[in-house]
């Protein structure tokens, strides 16, 4: 069961250790590296969730898959999560590292959603646009296609979501021809 506070006192206590140690750029690449490997790994997931599985199993793989690939505080801090018995958190804390990070940073993630392949020139054009009307100092973009969307674009930042799809469009004149306004009601 994911427990969003954990994770966040967790990753605020990381980002803390890191920052007095001088190494928050090197763990936070190392939970964005564990961030993307729960992402991929589903199988790594329940692995590190498995009540039947020992801690000291779980330790020895963890560090076998991690080893070389991470540094060596971030090496503790999983070997301190199993120990505590809190290695089924692991992607709940990545994520909550990442996101904290980049709030410390000034870091807006802005994830685009187009109906096909965008150019690098109109990706920069979104961002410097974005950063002109919202005032951000650095964006992430995250971008994907949905072929559904028939065209156009959806952005989501800061939980605002702003849908410049067709796809929307269309649903928004079948509301229209559904609420039928221009035939008088009998």
């Amino acid at each position: 069961m994911p427990n969003p506070r954990l994770a966040g006192r967790y990753a605020k206590s990381l980002i803390d250790l890191s920052i007095e140690k001088n190494q928050l750029e090197a763990v936070y690449a190392d939970m964005k590296y564990l961030q993307e490997l729960c992402k991929q790994s589903r199988e790594f997931v329940n692995l590190m969730r498995s009540p039947v599985i020992k801690n000291d199993q779980k330790n020895t793989i963890l560090t076998a898959i991690t080893h070389g690939k991470i540094s060596e505080l971030t090496a503790a801090f999983n070997n301190l999560l199993v120990k505590k018995g809190r290695e089924a958190d692991l992607p709940e804390i990545a994520t909550a590292f990442v996101e904290q990070y980049n709030s410390l940073k000034g870091i807006h993630v802005v994830k685009l959603t187009a109906a096909t392949e965008l150019s690098a020139e109109l990706k920069a054009s979104i961002e410097s646009k974005l950063t002109a009307a919202q005032g951000f100092p650095t964006i992430e973009l995250e971008s994907k296609t949905d072929a559904s969307l028939i065209g156009g674009f959806v952005l989501e930042f800061n939980n605002n979501l702003v849908d410049a799809s067709i796809l929307h469009d269309l649903k928004i004149v079948k509301q229209q021809f559904l609420q039928n306004h221009f035939v008088e009601k009998i």
